[in-house]
This record gives structure tokens, sequence and C-alpha cells, in this order.
């Protein structure tokens, strides 16, 4: 099972993701609350060891300039988060990253992974970032293909019955490991990437 950590924003942060065993750590690098820099984002990513990807997050950002924040962050992964058309995953397809395409599911949303020409597809709450859960019963009947990952609403209570539900290749958290919104919980993210492994 393929574990991302979302909405770092710390050294600490960093080494505990790190630590926990999680495949990926992303970087929020347009506006939210758990939002970086980019600059500190280089610095963040830096401290990740080979194995461990790297991911920028953008919402509501222009591809070009996600582009241009992924860059300058150094990440080896650009996650476009939103309604972001087919066109915005062409534009980006000479740049020197992965590119995953994070959607809410829809009754038009495309569940091939790689349709847009990405690498990963992620799913998630209509709210993203919010912590919701949101209905999985849809993909009991029509699961993507591909790798491709859940998020929204996960927490370390709930993983694994998302997990058994879903069968997804990965999940990714964010607020289900924060201790208040935004500030990550160590211990929590330890407890997520166990449950979620052991899943």
């Amino acid at each position: 099972m393929f574990v991302k950590v979302c909405g770092v924003r710390t050294a600490a942060d960093v080494e505990a993701v790190v630590a926990a065993g999680a495949d990926a750590v992303g970087f929020v690098l347009t506006a939210s609350v758990r939002r970086v820099e980019a600059e500190w984002a280089r610095e963040l990513a830096a401290a990740v060891p080979p194995g461990v990807l790297t991911v920028g997050v953008a919402a509501g950002v222009p591809a070009a300039e996600a582009a241009r924040l992924a860059l300058v962050a150094g990440v080896q992964a650009l996650q476009l988060h939103g309604d972001y058309p087919r066109e915005a995953f062409a534009e980006l397809a000479d740049q020197p990253f992965r590119l995953i395409r994070a959607t809410a599911l829809t009754g038009t949303t495309e569940l091939t992974t790689g349709a847009y020409g990405e690498d990963y597809l992620l799913l998630d709450s209509p709210v993203a970032g919010s912590g919701e859960r949101w209905d999985l019963t849809p993909l009991a009947r029509t699961a993507p293909t591909g790798p491709w990952l859940l998020a929204g609403g996960l927490t370390p209570a709930n993983v694994t019955a998302a997990i058994t539900a879903a069968h997804p290749w990965g999940v990714d958290v964010s607020s289900g490991v924060e201790a208040t919104r935004g500030v990550k919980d160590h211990a929590l993210i330890h407890e997520f990437v166990a449950k979620a492994k052991a899943a």
C-alpha cells in the first residue's frame, strides 16, 4: 500500500513522515492553511531520502504557474488538484516531474489513470483538505484502473475500513493526522502509516 502524507510544513514533519515509512510527502504550494513557500518546500524536499516521492500540490492556479512552483520547489511530482482539463496535463507533459491528477469523484470523472497523461490518479472529497468523508460506494461498482490513491476524510481510525471498501493502490492523508488545522501530529502520522500498510 502506497502512503502519501500531505500538507507537510516543517523539518520535523518531514522527519516524522519518513520515519513512519510513508512512500510520499506532499507540500502545498498554493493558497491553503497548509501552504509553504516554494523556496521553503525546496529545503524540506532536500531532506527527503531517495525512495520517498516528493510532491508539490497546486490548486486554483494555471498549469504554467503550478509548473513554475514545482520547479522552484525541486519536487519529483506535481499534483494538479481540482478541475484541471486534459489540456493542462498536455501542457506539462515535457516537464521533469511526474504528474498526479487529483479530483473529486463525479458521474463524469475519467477513472483510467493516465487518461490525461498523468502518472497517478487521486480521488478526493469534493471539499479538498476539509477532512470530510465521502461516499465510497460508487467505487465498489466502478473501480479506477492503474495506480490511484484514495483521499478525503481518512484517519488512523477509518483507513483500514476505507481500504477494504475501495481497494485503492494507495492512500493520501492530510487533515486526518493533524493536532489542529494545519499542524501535524507525529504520533498520528506513525499510526496512520502503520495501519494503512497493515491493511
